[in-house]
Parts: C-alpha cells; structure tokens; sequence
C-alpha cells in the first residue's frame, strides 16, 4: 500500500524543554520541518505518538470528538525497575553487566513471540539510554491494531503478574501452552548464568528462603534440610530440580496435578515484565530512536538482534563522545589541508555521523527500514499482479 497523504502531518510529536515543560501535539508538513524545529528548540527530549484524523497541531480548533488517533506502531518497554525483586546486584535506575542479561532474555522471548506466534515481520529494537529496552512493531496491519487488539497480545505475552505484595507472580497449569513452553527453552539457556551465578539466588538461606516460598510445602521442608549441607547455588538448584521431577512422577502415577516449581521460578526470575500500558493505548507515546538520555548523556541507539549478545550498553555511544569524536576528525582534516597545501585535493563529504562511533547503530537502523521498503514494494508488486489477472 501507498503512503497515505499527510501521513507524516498527521503524526504527533512531543518535545521535552528545559525546566520539565512538555510540549504535546507538535506535528509538521515535512520531515525537513521537524528537523528545523529541533535545531531551533534543541528539547531534551523527543516522544514520537499516533498518526490521528487530522493533524495534531491543529487539534484546538477542531470539534469535540473529530480528533481520534487513528494508527500507530505496536510498541513494548521494558524497564529493570521491574525487576528490582529479583536482582539482588542494582536496583531503582542502575544496571550492570549482570543484570543486563535479563533485558537479553527478554528481547529473545518477545522477538520469537512476535514472529512465530503472531506473524510479526518489522520490529525495531532500541535501547532506552539507561535502563531498558523499548521495541517498535511496524508492519502495515499491525499499525492499525485496535487498543483491544493490543491488549489482547499484552495479555498473551504477559505471565509475571501481581505487585510487590504478591509473592507468587507466575502459576502454570497443565497443559502448559507452547508460547510458555517455547519461552521456557530460551529462560533456561540463560538461568545459570543469571539467577545462579549472576545473582546467586540460592546462596544463603536469606536469599534461598524467597526462592523456596514460591514452591510446595512439602518440597520447601525437605529442601530446608537439605540445601546447608551442599556447596552453591549450582548444586541446591541440582537438588531442587530432582525434588521436583520426583515429585511429578508421584503425582502423575496418582493422577494429582504435576508440580511445574521449577519452572515457575525461572520464569518468576527471568520472564519478561512489560509496561502494559505503553503497549495498549493508541495516543501513548514513546521516546524517539537517537534521543539522547538526559540523565546518562547515552544514545538511544537501534539493537541488532542478530548480535544481540554482543551488545553492550556501557560502550553505546554518549553526546559527549560524539562531540570529541566530531572535534577530532575535524582536527585531522585540518591536518590533513596543511599538508596538501600546495596541492590540495578536493575533499568528499561525509556525513558527520559517519566519522563517528554512532555509524554502525544507523546502519542498524537503516537495514530496518531498507527491510520494510522491501516488503512495500513487493506488496505493491503482488496487487497489481492480482489486479491484471481479472
């Protein structure tokens, strides 16, 4: 399908100023607008909204009711505030190494969700410049997705339920559903290295009593007793694991319900936690891809899911390392016309961008949309090959 006209005038901005003054219902005619507005404003920060009915600086002057949000990408964030009841290493706004493994985890669960469960083909996963992941659906038909529709996939994809008051957040039921199942096999790849290693959950019996109140009481008993007389956490996980697949086995020859203990704790650990409500409203708005975090000074930069474990967020790019970087390919050009004074060779430009650490996160993001082009342009290919067989 076409772009529709005014589908760029339509789409609302929203500016962070000095001072916390936040700007909704910006929109421009043209993308060259935008990109004066900000040189003049310079905001803090820049949320991107819904394509609505009408374009959004102009909603004041409309009728009650005329201005409705009419599309917008499916979006997810995920913060590690979250998860602050199950990292012992951070907490409130600080990430580590450690703890980063979990956003991993959680950009492998929903990135197969979102293709293999849902037909998914677009998705642009960014990294918020502090603490968490957002992720930008982007395909056609899913821009237009209801507010019901979406919270329909919230739903499906959420299964870590209850406050801080809940001590049980994930119950399973037999039969376990494959999304759950599917979603297991990727937790349990990184559980080790996370909750075992990582956070040593089972590494004294303060941290190990939390983990044994999510189990049966029974099994809680016996394995009171037995996790002082073994080594880590490594092994009272060994031994944890064995109570319970006993266990499944006696249930199952006595017909009683199976025990899935063991994999409600890792899911309780290391399952996605999504902010719902991002996802489910039409008119939320999210942070702009290549904003600069206030607070850290780090890029908001698009995540290759294809090297995903390579990613670091300590070595994204920040505002000041751009700035140096910036200074000192200027100064080696500078160098560079002294020498050739007398001779001097006509220079090409590069985009600055490209002189920089930033440049491989645009290439990133310059495959995606590369990608969606593609498929724009093949679905136009197929209508009017349908079209000219009647």
């Amino acid at each position: 399908p076409a772009v529709e006209k005014n589908y760029f005038a339509r789409r609302e901005f929203s500016f962070t100023l000095r001072d916390d003054i936040y700007v909704r219902y910006q929109s421009f005619e043209h993308p060259q607008d935008l990109e004066k507005e900000l040189q003049k404003t310079c905001p803090y920060k820049v949320d991107i909204g819904a394509v609505y009915s009408h374009r959004p600086s102009q909603h004041n002057a409309l009728r009650s009711g005329a201005f409705q949000a009419q599309e917008k990408e499916l979006v997810f964030d995920i913060d590690m505030t979250d998860y602050d009841d199950v990292r012992g290493c951070c907490s409130s706004a600080e990430i580590c190494s450690k703890c980063w493994t979990l956003m991993t985890i959680a950009i492998r669960v929903l990135d197969r969700a979102l293709v293999e469960d849902l037909g998914v083909q677009h998705r642009l996963w960014v990294y918020s410049g502090r603490r968490g992941v957002h992720c930008w659906v982007c395909d056609d038909t899913v821009r237009k997705w209801s507010s019901s529709l979406r919270s329909s996939i919230v739903d499906y994809l959420s299964l870590v339920k209850g406050g801080a008051d809940t001590v049980k957040k994930v119950n399973l039921s037999d039969p376990v559903h494959p999304f759950i199942s599917k979603s297991l096999r990727l937790v349990e790849e990184r559980f080790e290295e996370y909750a075992l290693l990582g956070q040593d959950i089972l590494g004294s019996r303060e941290s190990w009593d939390k983990v044994l109140a999510l189990i049966p009481e029974p099994l809680r008993e016996q394995l009171q007793q037995d996790f002082p007389r073994k080594r880590d956490s490594v092994q009272r996980w060994a031994r944890l694991k064995a109570l319970v697949e006993k266990s499944r086995q006696s249930s199952s020859s006595s017909k009683k319900l199976p025990s899935y203990a063991e994999q409600e704790i890792m899911l309780q650990f290391c399952f996605p936690r999504l902010d719902g409500n991002v996802s489910k409203g039409l008119n939320h708005l999210l942070k702009s891809p290549f904003s600069v975090h206030p607070k850290t000074g780090r890029i908001s930069v698009p995540i290759d899911v294809q090297r995903l474990d390579q990613f670091d967020p300590f070595a994204v790019p920040t505002i000041s390392s751009l700035c140096r970087e910036l200074d000192e390919a200027n100064d080696a050009d500078e160098d560079r016309d002294k020498e050739n004074e007398e001779d001097p060779e006509p220079r090409r430009r590069v985009r600055d961008y490209k002189r920089t650490s930033l440049a491989p996160y645009v290439r990133v993001f310059e495959r995606f949309v590369e990608d969606m082009e593609r498929a724009r342009r093949g679905e136009l290919l197929r209508r009017s090959d349908l079209q000219g067989d009647f």
